[in-house]
């Protein structure tokens, strides 16, 4: 610990700046050095024992681990941290991989931490509380949340009786990695009155919500001595710790959030203990909680082990190409951005903040578009183009869980109609190859300008969409049909319209009713696309309700003036057979990415003459535009409505 003098000296040498810490107070902390984790043979060191409790909780006595620090003494109070293991781990998971008692010995000899009591306890709560079997059981998964009730009413009682400990809210602190960061958060912030001190390390799922997290902003502020959130950037799980940090940050309440470079595993877990331990039970200074970097994540498009794009805490996003030999060089991500070009031929550049979800984008080389060698690449905009993915939060509806996945198969077929041979997407459901009786109702579903049959099937997440619609029983198991609605000619000329109808019907459903097993009748039958698959599904299916009971239009509308005639051609039809169509109809379903969507007003026009012809529809709106973030929530939403 420095002394009044050594304090002073090192004032005058900007011991305040960035990375840099007094010994006696918070200051900014950087991750472990090398050897940070090593055990030095000539330093104090503390000690590994193992404590046996009677959990009237569990009803059974249950193991914890507890370091003591070098020179403990039961004539002195020392405060306690309790640091959680994960969903796979037990009381030995940090000690087998995390060497905390070598981390915090290397930091007491350096004078970085106050001496502290760590229990390390089984956070499973039940009688067998073995990582053995299916740790996902559910059973086991609810054990985690049971903790909260051994922590608070048996295992802490228990430390503060047989340990020299305090026994105050201000010295006693709690932080885990994965499963136990989200039990650390949930029962820390839930419990502001037992832990002044919460640290949530590559936090997983159980996280409960930020709202349910901090209830009260302004309660949270006020008894929060600290509250630090780390992840590393690439970890599957981030977006439980972002989330959590952007509710924090718009309600104000001071908090640490640190994003490394890293994974799920415990580089980033030892990082997290080595920096909140050197944190904690010291006076507090909010005004470093900002300064923690936060290191931009290698997009989830990225190919291999590309680095970038990476993806900042803001969505903003950092691009990097090397071309020595070019003169210009752009990012092209709905805006243009001029690329840096550095003294070895690296281009870099980072774009604004990026809406949610997936966007096309190209590099733009001396004037030619491009995609970029780093990223995935997906037919949209006419040609082949570049994808990433900004993480979005409320995302779980096409995440990839751990639930009964169905198949995408691919369909080549010969058409009459085009005289060339075609391709299309079905996905079946999970089950599909397990039953050979079962026939399943089919979603036909159209992409849109620019893209083909493998827009739905890759850019629309459609099988995870459905996989998990399916596995929380708020959708039908159901048979998705995406083909490719490009027939030659015009997209939004009556002659193209028409040529995809005789495609549809003559051959694309009598080849999927052959070989697929199908239900067959209008009631099971539904078709839907986005933009120009729009006005494909209102020319083929308004005039075709005795064959589609269900039709879903996403972001489209007959664009006024250009298509005038086909629209005042289906009004028409409409008008002289209304009562039709409102019978037929189960579902005429409209959604609009919002006022931003490029065809917003086209569809008002439309739908106020619905309104006027007395034709029954639903509409929605999903902020977003004209954008795969928009009709992937489209399709979550229609799908959870047909074949009821």
């Amino acid at each position: 610990m420095l002394k009044p003098s050594q304090f002073h000296i090192a004032l005058l040498f900007g011991i305040s700046a960035l990375f840099t810490f007094p010994a006696f107070s918070q200051g900014m902390v950087t991750p472990g050095p090398p050897e940070f984790d090593v055990e030095k043979p000539n330093i104090p060191h503390g000690k590994i024992d193992t404590l046996t409790y009677a959990s009237k909780t569990v009803g059974n006595n249950r193991r914890a681990l507890v370091y003591t620090p070098p020179g403990y003494a039961k004539n002195k109070k020392y405060p306690v941290l309790y640091l959680l293991h994960g969903i796979g781990g037990d009381e030995k998971e940090w000690f087998r991989g995390g060497k905390p008692q070598v981390i915090l010995d290397n930091l007491y000899a350096d004078g970085k931490i106050e001496p502290m009591v760590v229990v390390m306890p089984n956070g499973r709560a039940m009688k067998d509380d073995r990582a053995t079997g299916n740790i996902m059981a559910k059973d086991k998964v609810e054990a985690f949340t049971n903790f909260e009730k051994d922590l608070l009413n048996d295992l802490i009682p228990y430390v503060e009786k047989k340990l020299s400990v305090y026994k105050d809210r201000e010295h006693r602190a709690i932080a885990g990695l994965s499963m136990g960061g989200g039990q650390s958060l949930n029962f820390g912030l839930g419990n502001l009155n037992k832990f002044a001190w919460v640290g949530g390390f590559s936090s997983a799922p159980n996280t409960k919500s930020p709202q349910e997290l901090v209830p009260d902003p302004k309660k949270a502020k006020e008894m929060l001595k600290l509250l630090f959130i780390s992840c590393g950037a690439s970890d599957n799980l981030i977006s439980f710790s972002k989330r959590t940090h952007d509710y924090l940050q718009k309600n104000d309440v001071p908090h640490i959030y640190f994003i490394e470079p890293g994974v799920h595993d415990f580089k980033v877990w030892k990082d997290g203990l080595y920096m909140f331990s050197q944190l904690i039970f010291k006076p507090v200074d909010t005004a470093t909680f900002s300064k923690y970097p936060v290191a931009g994540a290698p997009a989830s498009t990225n190919i291999g082990s590309n680095k970038y794009p990476q993806i900042l805490d803001d969505h903003r996003v950092m691009f990097s190409i090397s071309a020595p030999e070019a003169q210009k060089v752009q990012v092209d991500l709905g805006k243009k951005y001029d690329m840096v070009k550095d003294s070895q031929g690296k281009w870099t550049a980072t774009t604004d903040s990026i809406g949610e979800g997936f966007h096309y984008y190209s590099l733009i080389i001396d004037g030619i578009p491009v995609a970029d060698p780093a990223s995935k690449t997906y037919y949209g905009m006419g040609r082949m183009a570049s994808g990433i993915e900004i993480p979005f939060t409320g995302g779980a509806y096409y995440a990839l869980k751990d639930v009964p996945h169905g198949d995408i198969r691919l369909k080549k077929y010969f058409s009459k109609v085009t005289n060339s041979w075609r391709q299309l997407y079905v996905y079946t459901p999970p089950g599909y190859d397990a039953g050979t009786s079962e026939k399943y109702p089919v979603l036909y579903i159209l992409h849109g300008g620019g893209e083909d049959e493998t827009g739905w099937a890759n850019q629309g997440k459609t099988d995870l969409i459905l996989d998990n619609l399916i596995a929380a029983q708020k959708a039908k198991p159901m048979l998705i049909v995406m083909p490719d609605a490009n027939v030659g000619g015009s997209a939004f000329a009556e002659s193209g319209l028409k040529t995809f109808e005789s495609e549809l019907k003559e051959v694309i459903i009598p080849l999927v009713e052959k070989t697929y097993r199908t239900k067959t009748d209008a009631a099971n039958r539904a078709l839907a696309g986005l933009s120009m698959g729009g006005m494909h599904t209102l020319y083929t299916g308004i005039k075709n309700t005795a064959d589609f009971a269900y039709l879903g239009v996403f972001s489209s509308g007959w664009i006024v003036g250009r298509q005038n005639e086909v629209a005042d051609a289906q009004y028409d039809f409409m008008k002289n057979n209304r009562e039709k169509i409102n019978a037929n109809l189960k579902q005429f379903w409209i959604a609009m990415g919002g006022k931003e969507d490029i065809a917003y007003k086209n569809c008002q026009v439309m739908m106020d003459k619905l309104k006027n012809l007395n034709i029954n529809y639903t509409y929605q709106e999903y902020p977003g535009g004209h954008t795969w973030p928009v009709w992937r929530n489209n399709l979550y939403q229609f799908s959870a409505l047909l074949f009821k």
